[in-house]
């Protein structure tokens, strides 16, 4: 079983403390749970761990309680191998910081320099950047090291691999004598032991190793979900399975609430746990679910500490672990006492390859299914009707009916009258309407979440355009916040975003009178999506309405 290390105990400051709890985060990471005390403490660090492990937290946050506030100059310095992964990381360490009044700098190629000039001129504290970019800086005199007090190389070997070596040396070679050094790789390459033999001094080695582990009791699945889909999938997975006592395993306590709501709208029975709750919230929950009045069990990690219920069926992973040990814990709690489970896990496409490290370290292959489509789903209630009206006939609790079916069969034939009273009883158990077609199934699969909108944007991937341009023009042309906006697809030619539903009018009314990427291009309201057979493919926009769909 891993161990569950609260941030609580990590000798983090009361407001590293709450900027965490605002974003719902309650335990550590492997990584996080070592790295952190040692870089409080300012020893050199090196951190070996897959990417996804949580190591943007690892440094983020004592890196954030070693910055002078009070202080307008460079105290902290990350080198990152992609402009994506800068962006990424600085975003990270910018919500870290909310209580710390400290600014946070990306600095990368491809974006304009003078812009990156003024941000730097107004004094940052935090500048997170690729080695290329902020080389280019320190040569031009824009950004000085001279009172960094803590450098972080996020992954390390990635950057080297990627042939940033001596753009790395020369950074390092700027930073004054009195400074702490932290390498994250996900592994000790030659070149990487090198340039830490070079730099660091005297480092605290921490390492995540996973041990291969196979799970031989529990059937392992997964399910590749449409970007921003996962709700939707879940219910279907859910319908489709009929799964018995369940435990959905979310990331964070707002995840669980969010997503327990959610289901109760759908018809579930739901109930969250999470840190938050005290002792009798937290043992109401579970003999609820212990007696069978509630199917799901919607839970952090933390919460699940110490569960033992022999009954559950199913475990879902609603996000993809951060290694393969919480994924171990995770899916141990189902398959017990003899018995075999069901592990589930939902993906969106770019999580495959978490998946894939997960599998090697299990030894075993996770098997891909299909997001089951309404038609499935019918077909699995029609049988569990068919058996459930077996065991009736087998309890012989239809025997009061013998008469009224004796009347009925002096008029029709004993099949029509069975056929008929199943139909009366199928209408009464299932009488929500359901879309009638594979095109309406999936145009409703591909609507956006409740309050929002989804808008049509006619430039895409083959244009240059990228997530972050979107971002920006919205945020600057339209004064939403970068919070309010929700998912972002790119496309080759072709982009769609979804907004809250009061401020769609206003986002398609300023980004039509703006440029974005330097050039004018039609937006409107996006039609509902169809299905091409391979994936979900939006078609174009109908003719501008007043209203939003």
């Amino acid at each position: 079983m891993v161990e569950i290390t609260p941030f609580t105990e990590l000798g983090l400051k009361d407001s590293t403390l709450q900027a965490l709890s605002d974003l719902g985060f309650e335990t550590a990471t492997p990584i996080q749970a070592l790295a952190i005390p040692a870089l409080i403490t300012g020893r050199d660090l090196i951190g070996l761990a897959q990417t996804g492990t949580g190591k943007t937290a690892a440094f983020g946050l004592p890196l954030v309680e070693k910055i002078d506030p009070e202080s307008k100059v460079p105290q902290a310095l990350v080198l990152a191998p992609t402009r994506e992964l800068a962006v990424q990381v600085a975003k990270g360490i910018y919500d870290f910081a909310k209580y710390a009044n400290l600014k946070v700098v990306p600095v990368y190629g491809g974006q304009p320099i003078d812009r990156q000039f003024r941000a730097l001129s107004m004094g940052a504290q935090i500048v997170v950047g690729t080695p290329g970019r902020v080389l280019d800086h320190l040569r031009r005199g824009s950004l000085s090291l001279s009172s960094v007090k803590v450098c972080v190389l996020d992954e390390a070997d990635e950057m080297m691999a990627l042939g940033f070596t001596e753009d790395m040396e020369a950074i390092l070679s700027e930073l004054p004598e009195s400074r702490q050094l932290a390498f994250f790789s996900a592994t000790m390459a030659p070149k990487v032991l090198s340039i830490t033999e070079k730099f660091l001094r005297d480092p605290q080695r921490v390492e995540i190793v996973a041990k291969q582990r196979t799970l031989e009791t529990t059937n392992q699945t997964y399910y590749e979900c449409p970007p921003g889909k996962k709700e939707e999938a879940l219910a279907r997975v859910l319908d489709m399975e009929t799964p018995g006592s369940t435990i959905v395993f979310c990331r964070t306590r707002q995840e669980t609430a969010d997503l327990t709501d959610l289901l109760r709208l759908r018809g579930y029975s739901a109930e969250p746990i999470h840190g938050d709750m005290n002792q009798s919230e937290r043992e109401r929950v579970l003999r609820r679910f212990r007696e069978g009045q509630a199917d799901l069990l919607i839970a952090t990690d933390v919460a699940a500490r110490g569960l033992d219920i022999d009954s559950v069926t199913h475990v879902i992973n609603f996000d993809v672990p951060y290694d393969v040990e919480q994924y171990i814990h995770r899916i141990g709690r189902t398959g017990r006492a003899g018995r075999t489970g069901d592990a589930i896990t939902l993906i969106y496409p770019k999580e495959r390859r978490k998946l894939e490290f997960i599998e090697r370290l299990i030894g075993s292959k996770i098997q891909p299914v299909k997001i089951p489509t309404i038609a499935d789903i019918a077909t699995r209630r029609h049988r569990s009707f068919i058996e459930s009206v077996r065991e009736a006939i087998g309890e012989s609790e239809h025997e009061m009916m013998l008469t009224a079916v004796q009347e009925l069969a002096e008029e029709f034939d004993a099949t029509q009258i069975a056929a008929a009273a199943m139909q009366l009883l199928w209408k009464e158990r299932h009488q929500s309407a359901q879309p009638q077609n594979e095109e309406e199934e999936f145009a409703r699969l591909e609507q956006p979440e409740l309050g929002m909108v989804r808008i049509f944007v006619g430039c895409g991937r083959q244009d240059g355009l990228r997530p972050g341009d979107l971002v920006g023009a919205i945020t600057n042309e339209a004064g939403l916040e970068g919070r309010q906006i929700g998912v972002i697809e790119v496309l080759d030619r072709t982009a769609f975003v979804e907004v809250p539903s009061a401020q769609a009018e206003v986002v398609v009314e300023a980004l039509s009178n703006t440029k974005i990427r330097n050039r004018k291009v039609k937006v409107d309201f996006a039609r509902p999506a169809f299905s091409d057979g391979d994936g979900f493919v939006n078609a174009p926009p109908k003719k501008r309405r007043s209203r939003a769909n």
